[in-house]
């Protein structure tokens, strides 16, 4: 069933309005795949908050003209599923895991703004940590010199009351 010139211009609009926000697009073949495997994928992607669709190349090359992703329309060939995250590894995660899962499942490449990956690129930025996880790092890191101090801090009166039960207990003795 094809769109008629007002449906594409809503999907072009749609996909132009995500790919402002995007921070990584991933471009994945699903050639052979069962409804019930996309339908698994859909679910995954919309629990990390990654936008998944398949769409037509030709529309999805309008939509990228003019934005930081603009280079990546000459991968654009062959039937795609398209997943545009505002997390850059997010989607590279979600997708990779599924190719992993699933053999006919192929990822063709992808790119951050201003910079077209591989399908190599694309597994690497899959291992990176979340944003979720550098952050919680980098709160570990910063409060490890508090943490520090306030247990160094606490130790004085701590050693001074083992002091006075030791003596205590000596006397009882």
């Amino acid at each position: 069933m094809s769109l008629n010139l007002e449906e594409k211009k809503a999907v072009v609009a749609e996909v132009s309005e995500q790919v402002s926000k995007a921070q990584s697009i991933i471009l994945a073949e699903y050639r052979g795949l069962q409804v019930g495997e996309i339908t698994k994928l859909r679910a995954e992607a919309r629990k990390s908050g990654i936008y998944l669709r398949v769409l037509k190349n030709t529309l999805v090359r309008r939509a990228v003209d003019g934005t930081p992703f603009s280079a990546l329309a000459s991968e654009m060939v062959g039937p795609l599923v398209f997943g545009i995250s505002t997390d850059p590894v997010a989607a590279a995660k979600v997708l990779n895991d599924f190719a992993k899962a699933n053999d006919k499942f192929v990822i063709k490449g992808g790119a951050l703004p201003n910079q077209v990956m591989d399908a190599k690129g694309i597994q690497a930025l899959a291992t990176l940590p979340s944003r979720e996880e550098l952050l919680s790092k980098l709160l570990g890191t910063m409060q490890a010199p508090i943490a520090k101090f306030v247990r160094t801090l606490n130790e004085v009166p701590s050693g001074f009351v083992r002091g006075l039960a030791a003596v205590r207990d000596q006397k009882a003795a």
